[in-house]
């Protein structure tokens, strides 16, 4: 998860300075545009396949998009068998979007035998209603009163449309919501219960993502603006297609990739409706389960050796229960007079360990571990 919380750092500063660089564009007048425009001819921004890849990648889903000349989006690349064959296939592989929803539905604490975070959320909601709609009848001004009901049913609605699958579902097939209803439930536990540790990175990709939208968005209305700016609102662009009527259109909501978790924020709750953590789900947040969704990096005892745990989705979370464990291991290790012990073996359900011996040169659990990048990578793609 660490690992892949960088890259996505690093994918949000490269979008920044694409961004930035409209600002240089922007210093071109009209007229000095106008000296070269036709040279361009009869190219055009649209033809840019590898941003179409991106987007693909992302999760842009063909049937949001907004039709080229009244033809699909594709048809432009029909002249270059390769590009075409790259843009279909991308459009068939599992996409950021997809492996995001996978990974949010495996969210610990959703299920129904064990905390059942979204039974104890929908009862939360239904107190903080109940409390609004009290507050409502308690008003004394009659036009006030009548507002404040309408915004209690209004709010009642846009809940059921969470609580309830089959309307979360037909938001779905409409192309109003992107993520199952499950995944949903997921990314908002994350939302209310960012703090504790194992929630924090995936809070931190939470927000990454939504960093990758915003910017998409923003380099979309940059380019739009800057089109605006040469060439006007009327006239047609170098490629054919309408110019500023149709990039403005790729503004809206239908090209978020990652639109569910921008409006996450609509159902959030004050801290003190928040439902509390139980003792037993407090500790799991706190700690790697055996088997489950985590990983732990761990330095180990007397001969100074590192080891890394991968599970199932790869996080990565040190508590401090796990630093007291390991610093009683290495003072009975130093105790007992055993330098050569470099790792002490860890074992969990579904993990796989590879560690690098210290001082005694001992190599732990099983694995070469010499490559410690690449072990991380693996829990990262496991991860998502």
């Amino acid at each position: 998860m660490l690992e892949i919380v960088k890259r996505m750092q690093r994918v949000t500063l490269i979008l920044k300075l694409c961004v930035d660089q409209f600002l240089i564009l922007e210093t071109m007048t009209p007229l000095d545009f106008m000296e070269f425009r036709h040279h361009l001819s009869p190219a055009s921004g649209f033809q840019s396949y590898q941003f179409r890849l991106l987007e693909n990648k992302l999760g842009l889903k063909g049937e949001l998009r907004v039709r080229y000349n009244q033809e699909n989006y594709t048809k432009v690349f029909g002249d270059e068998p390769q590009i075409y064959k790259a843009i279909i296939v991308s459009e068939n592989e599992p996409s950021l979007q997809q492996l995001l929803s996978r990974w949010l539905e495996r969210t610990p604490g959703l299920e129904e035998t064990g905390f059942n975070f979204w039974k104890k959320y929908k009862m939360a909601v239904d107190a903080t209603l109940e409390e609004d709609v009290r507050e409502a009848e308690a008003e004394e001004n009659e036009g006030m009163r009548t507002h404040l009901h309408t915004q209690c049913k209004r709010r009642r609605e846009l809940f059921d449309s969470i609580f309830d699958v089959r309307i979360h579902n037909a938001l779905m097939a409409r192309g109003e919501r992107r993520l199952t209803h499950t995944a949903l439930q997921g990314a908002l536990m994350i939302a209310f219960y960012r703090e504790e540790p194992r929630f924090n990175q995936p809070h931190q990709l939470l927000t990454l993502l939504m960093d990758v939208d915003s910017l998409m968005t923003k380099w979309r209305y940059n380019h739009v603006m800057l089109v605006q700016r040469m060439i006007g609102s009327q006239l047609i662009g170098t490629g054919g297609s309408s110019g500023y009527q149709y990039l403005r259109s790729t503004l809206s909501d239908r090209y978020k990739v990652f639109l569910d978790l921008f409006n996450l924020s609509t159902f959030l709750l004050p801290r003190n409706s928040v439902p509390p953590l139980t003792r037993q789900m407090k500790s799991r947040l706190s700690i790697r389960e055996s088997g489950g969704v985590g990983g732990v990096v761990g330095v180990g005892g007397g001969g100074g050796g590192v080891g890394v745990v991968v599970g199932e989705g790869g996080n990565t979370y040190d508590t401090q229960q796990q630093q007291k464990q390991q610093q009683k291991q290495q003072q009975q290790q130093k105790r007992e007079g055993d330098e050569e012990i470099g790792v002490g073996s860890v074992e969990g359900e579904g993990a796989d360990f590879e560690g690098v011996g210290g001082g005694g040169g001992g190599v732990g659990g099983g694995g070469d571990g010499s490559d410690l990048e690449k072990s991380i990578e693996r829990s990262c793609e496991a991860s998502m």
